[in-house]
């Protein structure tokens, strides 16, 4: 870049810093700002458009339109070239504005006199935050090297919102992170919890975003650039035993380190007059904004590897985050933008909630919740954004939404929220003994799902009788390499210690899909969740199979076993995965190692098709579960990630009850043993209407026992059941209104 521009930036950068310096009030600030702006670029017109709400720009200042539009003028995202800019978060530079597409003439501006326009997106790491505009008269385009410069203002104008600086009487504008705020998501976990925020990632705030000292800047930002590189050797350093594609994912992390045209940007831009942190955050913004824009999934991987390696480098300049597990509040909870099992087991139990921008209901942090029932919400977008250390936040994971320094009202109510359910837990409690035997004298066994030896000591205080569903992959999952077999045999062991006798159906390895192992190669499947997964993996892999069932073998040390393949579609992989077993049994008995007393081998019946299998599968099983989250999600073809489609359909629906009674009849016929396994097993109402179609065995979350036990025990099932066909024979699509009806009078 030419000096003499470099020299005009810092000049006007210069300037800009002494007017936001003044104690002048916000609306005075921005005013200084659009009049330095048009002086220095010898321009008719420049406008400050800012948000008002998530949809709506507003006019905040201008030098150059009717002063009489300033804060009367608003249009919304998308709407005119001022929105289409902030919509694509790109430039728009045309010479002949109302020629082009999408312009809209706003009458009370006075801008028709304008044949130029240029608007660059005001963006803090790729949240827009309002439009930078300039006008004139003449038609032309404005070159690059000013279009260079409006982006360098543009970058001081966002540090300056977020600081608060265009805060005050007649702005019209409120500060940033001080007012409530109401974040809507999607349910992950049920629960309620009230604490503070706890950044995953701590927020780097800028504050010195304009430098008249570029060399020094130079010089800090070098230095920093050389520390993390250093870093990132490191990290390869340690990595060279692993797998050879962490190895090479690294190795794509070191190549942007080094990368010399990140470097020269960076350097040019402080050349310009920004700060050596402004500097990389104007970078940091650009690359989250094609991020936001790049379809191709390898691509936003490493502009997601760009995204980290420029909050490393903002950390090393400014020193913000070094120490930020140090200070963890005594009531926190975790908001983060992703979070993966082996980051939140590190944690520990000390998390009362979790909040995630991203995130799925079948993600390993959803699992690890449901382990610890706590509380937690995907989905909430911008909460990283407008969430800050130490804020105060309420997470209500039975609606999907956090409520961000809430007023005392909303905090008054969530309270008695939290109240209620801690006096119905005690309730619970006290039935914790008793059998979940319903008024008619049906017996439900309610037992506990887990995956962490962590988990167990809840089985004797929730109530259940046993584990129907242990899943092993969490172990696979928080490693960065193949555990080895003794590893598992002694876990196992613990596990089976820790349930005291109670019996523990192990779920053999369930990868593929959502869950991938990181030394494993991935496959880039279209549709995962029908692809190469669990059983089928396990097959292909027998190596990794037969490992697994030696250690449960050895774990169980003549004790009883129980085992369940996971994603079982047809009789012929059962026949194959039980031959894995005993092979295994076989080896086991040549080599003088105690067999268990008992061995079970069960299928999960995940799938449609295995509900139709041949009665020899039903005949040679020796129990089924259903696996409730996948088989809905085949049932009525609706990606259970997908928010759009998984709330369409009801657990309780008739078809989907019909296809359940198809199978119990089916497992009636051949006396094998069923349960039902899965979130709706842990939800009351439905609890209740399997259990009238005839299910026995219910596998659920710890905190779940509780309250289904305490409404079987108090209902006649042969009623429900005659509820429940009455609504059928209604022609009723589900038979939850009729039955939630019926438990109004009852209970």
């Amino acid at each position: 870049m030419p000096h003499r521009l470099e020299s005009e930036s810092r000049k006007l950068l210069g300037r800009l810093r002494e007017a936001l310096a003044t104690d002048n009030e916000g609306q005075a600030r921005l005013d200084a700002v659009v009049e330095l702006i048009a002086d220095s670029m010898l321009t008719e017109v420049c406008s400050i458009y800012l948000f008002r709400d998530a949809e709506t720009l507003e006019l905040c200042a201008t030098k150059g339109l009717q002063a009489e539009a300033v804060h009367q003028t608003r249009m919304r995202l998308g709407e005119g070239l001022v929105g289409r800019t902030a919509k694509s978060r790109t430039v728009i530079n045309t010479a002949d504005a109302p020629a082009s597409k999408g312009f809209r003439y706003m009458p009370e501006t006075g801008e028709e006199r304008y044949s130029s326009f240029c608007g660059v997106p005001i963006q803090r790491l790729g949240d827009v935050l309002g439009v930078l505009v300039v006008q004139s008269k003449a038609a032309r385009e404005y070159t690059l090297d000013e279009v260079y410069a409006l982006e360098i203002v543009a970058m001081v104008i966002a540090e300056m919102t977020e600081l608060g600086a265009f805060v005050g009487e007649g702005a019209a504008l409120s500060a940033r992170h001080q007012q409530p705020v109401m974040l809507r998501g999607s349910i992950a976990q049920e629960g309620a919890s009230e604490g503070v925020v706890y950044l995953h990632e701590p927020r780097v705030v800028v504050t010195n975003p304009i430098s008249d000292d570029p060399e020094t800047e130079g010089a800090r930002l070098r230095d920093a650039i050389e520390e993390l590189r250093k870093g990132v050797d490191n990290m390869l350093m340690g990595a060279r035993s692993a797998d050879a594609d962490q190895v090479q994912v690294l190795e794509a992390y070191r190549m942007f380190a080094n990368s010399t045209s990140w470097l020269k940007r960076m350097e040019e831009d402080v050349k310009s007059g920004l700060s050596a942190e402004a500097a990389v955050e104007k970078e940091q913004s650009h690359a989250r904004s094609r991020l936001s824009r790049a379809a191709d999934p390898y691509l936003r991987e490493r502009l997601h590897d760009l995204d980290d390696l420029s909050n490393r480098l903002l950390r090393i300049l400014t020193g913000q985050g070094a120490e930020a597990r140090a200070d963890m509040p005594d009531n926190p909870i975790l908001v983060a933008r992703n979070i993966g099992p082996g980051e939140l087991l590190e944690y520990g139990k000390k998390i009362r909630g979790i909040v995630l921008e991203e995130g799925s209901v079948g993600s390993h942090a959803a699992i690890v919740a449901r382990a610890w029932a706590i509380p937690l919400i995907i989905n909430a977008k911008g909460v990283t954004r407008e969430a800050l250390n130490g804020d105060p936040i309420l997470v209500d994971g039975d609606q999907g939404i956090a409520h961000l320094r809430p007023d005392e009202t909303v905090q008054a109510a969530f309270r008695d929220k939290i109240a209620m359910q801690t006096r119905a837990q005690e309730r619970y409690a006290s039935i914790r003994d008793l059998p979940a035997e319903t008024k008619c004298g049906k017996h439900i066994s309610l037992q506990m799902n887990a995956g962490l030896i962590a988990d167990l000591p809840s089985l004797a205080g929730s109530g259940a009788e046993g584990v129907g569903l242990f899943r092993t992959e969490l172990q696979f999952l928080i490693r960065t390499q193949m555990p080895r077999r003794a590893e598992l045999s002694a876990l196992y062991a613990r596990v089976l210690k820790a349930a005291d006798g109670k019996r523990v159906a192990f779920r053999t390895l369930d990868i593929g899909s959502d869950k991938v192992l990181t030394y494993m190669k991935p496959n880039d499947e279209p549709n995962p969740a029908m692809g190469w997964r669990a059983i089928r993996v396990g097959l292909d892999k027998p190596g990794v199979l037969r490992m697994q069932l030696q250690a449960l073998l050895r774990a169980a040390n003549g004790q009883p076993l129980t085992v369940m393949f996971p994603f079982v579609t047809q009789i012929n992989e059962f026949r194959a995965a039980r031959a894995e077993m005993d092979k295994a049994i076989a080896r086991e008995t040549k080599l003088g190692h105690a067999l268990p007393s008992k061995l079970e081998v069960g299928a999960m019946l995940e799938t449609p098709s295995l509900a139709y299998a041949p009665d020899a599968f039903f005949e040679e099983v020796d129990f089924i579960s259903i696996g409730g989250n996948d088989l809905k999600q085949f049932f009525f073809a609706a990606d259970r990630e997908n928010e759009r489609v998984r709330k369409r359909y009801d657990t309780l629906d008739s078809s989907f009850l019909a296809f359940l009674t198809h199978v119990i009849n089916r497992c009636e016929k051949t006396g094998t043993p069923l349960s039902f396994c899965g979130e709706d097993a842990g939800r009351p109402v439905e609890a209740l209407c399997f259990a009238a179609l005839g299910l026995r065995t219910l596998s659920m979350r710890p905190a779940s026992v509780g309250p289904v036990k305490h409404l079987l025990r108090r209902v006649n099932l042969d009623e429900v059941k005659a509820v429940m066909d009455e609504a059928i024979a209604n022609g009723d699509q589900s038979v939850r209104r009729a039955v939630a009806d019926w438990l109004v009078y009852q209970v």
